[in-house]
């Protein structure tokens, strides 16, 4: 089975080709214009994928070494993300699946992300605790299989990666600030300033970075009025992001020992960064767990992951059971699917 993916839900577009758990292409474009503006125009962003997205699955099937003629099926991502971004890949995809008779499998985002970690690590197993973390969402689920997981813990305000792009802004730093303070926080001293952890102890899963955000601004304004100086901002950026970084890997950690799973998986595009690979792997295997994060071409937003989940719903069901092109996008978060337990509500 050759499936054909594609994900536009914010600012990469991306074309794949997945076949029997191999990822034959996956082509990504970012676009980097948009750090000018200090975030995502959605405007900007949905031109940008229907300018590129032809040219991206001409690559994808020269790379895969393959005609378009010989896919057997067709998946997009259809929720969550921006409005004009998901309907650029929705209908161009619903074109192709139209013209050459082909099912096409709606994929939601997020749960791209959950299973993103299995496809290239063979020895993860279910159950498992996932940790997704991006720009736009913080959530922690309990995986049991491809097709039951639930949501235990999700952010009441600022997404992870959110709050690192933010605090970034107020450190004088472009958009997107947190790859940049994952770079500068090497030079730095974590322990050097003290910000909050915020509900890193409460009874729950939940997460909440405005308030580390607010103590950022605050801490700024009073003891550097002025702006902080280059020498400050190594030290600056080493104690925000293990402010955040604790959080994510307590919260985690703890789950797993609750749900009494053996493996953590953590996915999404803050899934690159470096103290939450290395933090997540040590303090998991000294309380006894297994750790497992995505290659770095699978933590940011990418079409492989869509094309991967999609596969095994054509497995699991029949073709004509993905043969209606009626299927709408959806701009809603994962708190309103909050009690969902999987496939977060379809829109068919």
């Amino acid at each position: 089975m050759r499936i054909l993916a594609f994900e536009s839900s914010c600012d990469e577009t991306s074309v794949a080709i997945v076949s029997d758990n191999k990822i034959l292409s996956n082509i990504i474009s970012s676009q980097y214009f948009h750090s000018k503006y200090g975030g995502v125009v959605p405007e900007l962003a949905s031109r940008a994928h229907l300018k590129i997205i032809y040219q991206l699955t001409q690559m994808a099937l020269e790379e895969a070494k393959l005609e378009i003629e010989e896919i057997d099926a067709f998946a997009v991502t259809t929720e969550p993300g921006l409005i004009g971004s998901l309907i650029v890949g929705s209908n161009f995809a619903k074109g192709l699946a139209l013209k050459y008779n082909k099912p096409i499998v709606p994929v939601n985002h997020i749960e791209g992300h959950i299973f993103s970690g299995m496809i290239n690590n063979d020895a993860c197993e279910f159950p498992f605790i996932n940790l997704v973390v991006s720009g736009g969402h913080t959530a922690i689920f309990l995986v049991k299989s491809f097709e039951e997981y639930s949501i235990i813990g999700l952010t009441r305000d600022d997404a992870a990666g959110e709050a690192f792009d933010k605090i970034a802004k107020l450190m004088g730093l472009e958009y997107p600030g947190g790859p940049l303070i994952d770079k500068l926080s090497k030079q730095g001293d974590p322990k050097k300033f003290n910000f909050p952890r915020s509900m890193m102890h409460s009874p729950d899963y939940d997460f909440s970075f405005s308030g580390l955000k607010t103590s950022v601004r605050y801490f700024i304004q009073k003891e550097f009025p002025d702006g902080l100086p280059a020498v400050v901002m190594p030290d600056m950026a080493a104690s925000v992001q293990s402010a955040i970084v604790d959080v994510l890997v307590h919260k985690s950690l703890s789950a797993a020992r609750e749900y009494k799973v053996k493996h953590i998986v953590v996915s999404g595009g803050v899934s690159a960064n470096s103290q939450l690979r290395e933090q997540m792997q040590t303090e998991a295997k000294a309380s006894g767990f297994e750790a497992f994060a995505p290659s770095m071409g699978f933590c940011m937003d990418n079409a492989a992951m869509i094309g991967f989940i999609a596969e095994k719903k054509l497995l699991n069901q029949t073709k004509n059971d993905f043969r209606c092109l009626t299927f709408r996008v959806n701009a809603s978060s994962l708190r309103s699917q909050r009690n969902s337990p999987g496939k977060f509500g379809f829109h068919y």
